[in-house]
This record gives structure tokens, C-alpha cells and sequence, in this order.
């Protein structure tokens, strides 16, 4: 098959490893900047151009869309599943699980574990929206946070509303969050891949730090889940409607809640500390599912 790679740079470990697999395989695999992508918008002729020549005749893709150009990147998405082309995961999952609070709102619909959360754009009483979701300490999320950046750990009351007030003051749109004590820093990250957990590993923040991101100098290992675990991330998959997605967990008193799902996960950390070829098993559900026209979003906005 021909699979194209929706990425800013082969050189990510994440993109040469899909390569690398896909390779070993027997497939033709191209890495496609979306950035540079741009797209003839006509009836019944959709295309995509790159390069200065039109992409045609790949047989799937899989889109590696960092949080920052989701609207570019999955519009370009969107042209190839009109033109026929199967996508890993959908334009419209991905859209979809970028969007927290829109993923919570999704997730709570159907019963999934999540910590307590409000939401607000003015309230007329920050003191009565903290009390909401359990007092201090808790958290203080910007909407548009990726890899644990813009996330805040406030310990008492009167800071939350300090903290609240200023990113109000800055027309900037936050959730808050009980704060999970007894995650003690980590956090479990599933690999889901096909409604399957292909591998798990536990992220540990560096201490006094409440945040478990790799990025952010955590780290991580891997870890057994238990069944409940497991039922919980490929549920949490399935109703953001991807085929592909990496799952935070956190371990709470009353069970697991879900704290973010992932339509990009990394593949490096979690294959480092697994020793499984996630990358492979992408490919392999490529090679299962991938039927030209197949996509629930063809033709959809």
C-alpha cells in the first residue's frame, strides 16, 4: 500500500518509526508536511497539492497533527477523505478531542471517570465555581494547553482566585479541576490502537512537580493496568472516536478518571519503556481496516 504521513519532519521519532515499520512491511511510505500542503477546493474533483505536484493514489494516512495548526492541518485531512483516502483517525475525531472541554462534556455523557471540572466565562462568583469542583487545592487549565504548559497548580483558595482572575483578565478560556493528591505526580498513559491497549506505561513527574509530562522532565516506565484500566481507555477511544489515541489515566480514591485523550500520542517514550513496536501495530491496522472510501467524514464538514 501507499501510506502517507501527515508530519512537520521525518527526523521525529514518532514519524521514522512509522516509516521504518511501514517499510519493513513492504509499504510505500511518504512523509507529507500538512503546513505545505494546499488544496483545490472543486466539485466532484477534490485534490491536494505539495510540492508543486498533486498527491494522488495513497491508499491511507496517518495524521501526526501537532495542537497548534489543528484547524490547517485537519482541513487537509478532511480533502483526502473526500478524495477516498483512509484515514487513521478522522478529521472530525481529531477536532474533536483537541476541544477539552468538549471532550469532557463527551466523556461524562457516558458515565467515563473523569476529575470534577467547571467551567466558566464570567462568573459572578469565582468563590461559589471553586467550591464546585471540591475547594482547593486544584487546578487551573488554559483550554488551548498542550504538553502540560498553561495547566497551574493553585494550593488554596484565596491563590485560585487570584490565579482565575488573571486569566479572565486576559479573555482566556480555562477549566478547573479537582486536584488529584493521591495521583502523587503520575499518571498512566494507554496506547490505544484499534479499540486495543497495545502497551502502558506510568509517567512520573521529577519532584515537587504535580505534572507528569516527558516533555517536562518526567518519566517513564513501563506498567501493568488493571482491568478496569483498560476498559476505561478503550471506552475513552471510542468515544472520541479514534482509532489511534493515547489515554492519561490518573489513579484516584474512587477509581480511575480520565485527564486528557491523545489523537497524537508519542510513540518514543511509551516504545522505550514497553519494548513494543507500537509503530507496528499501527501499520498492521492499516493493513486490516484500510479500504479506499472508508471514512465515516467523507463529504462532511
Amino acid at each position: 500500500m501507499k501510506i502517507g504521513i501527515m508530519s512537520t519532519s521525518p527526523k521525529i521519532y514518532s514519524t521514522a518509526r512509522l516509516v521504518e515499520a511501514g517499510k519493513a512491511m513492504g509499504h510505500e511510505m511518504r512523509v507529507i508536511n500538512h503546513k505545505r500542503c494546499y488544496m483545490s477546493i472543486a466539485s466532484m474533483k477534490p485534490a491536494v497539492h505539495y510540492k508543486g505536484e498533486s498527491i494522488e493514489e495513497l491508499d491511507a494516512v496517518i495524521p501526526r497533527i501537532g495542537a497548534s495548526i489543528t484547524f490547517y492541518g485537519t482541513a487537509v485531512l478532511r480533502q483526502f477523505e473526500m478524495m477516498g483516502v483512509y484515514p487513521v483517525n478522522e478529521s472530525v475525531a481529531i477536532s474533536r478531542s483537541r476541544d477539552k472541554l468538549r471532550s469532557l462534556q463527551l466523556l461524562a455523557r457516558k458515565g467515563i471517570g473523569l476529575p470534577v471540572s467547571g467551567f466558566a466565562r464570567e462568573p459572578d462568583d469565582i468563590s461559589d465555581l471553586i467550591d464546585m469542583v471540591g475547594g482547593a487545592p486544584l487546578v487551573v487549565k488554559l483550554l488551548q494547553g498542550t504538553q502540560g504548559m498553561g495547566v497551574v497548580l493553585t494550593e488554596t483558595k484565596k491563590a485560585a482566585e487570584s490565579v482565575i482572575q488573571a486569566f479572565y483578565g486576559l479573555e482566556a478560556n480555562i477549566l478547573i479541576q479537582e486536584f488529584i493528591k493521591e495521583a502523587k505526580g503520575a499518571d498512566i498513559r494507554c496506547l490505544v490502537v484499534g479499540g486495543k491497549v497495545v502497551g502502558a506505561m506510568k509517567r512520573q513527574g521529577p519532584a515537587g512537580e504535580f505534572r507528569s509530562n516527558l516533555h517536562r522532565g518526567g518519566t517513564a516506565t513501563v506498567e501493568k493496568i488493571t482491568p478496569q484500566e483498560r476498559a476505561v481507555a478503550k471506552q475513552a477511544a471510542k468515544v472520541m472516536g479514534l482509532n489511534v489515541a493515547g489515554v492519561d489515566i490518573l489513579r484516584s480514591n474512587h477509581g480511575p478518571v480520565i485527564m486528557e485523550v491523545n489523537s497524537s500520542p508519542g510513540l518514543e517514550g511509551i516504545e522505550g519503556a514497553t519494548g513494543k513496536d507500537i509503530a507496528g501495530a499501527i501499520i498492521k491496522f492499516i493493513e486490516a481496516n484500510a479500504k479506499p472510501g472508508r471514512t465515516a467524514t467523507k463529504g462532511k464538514g
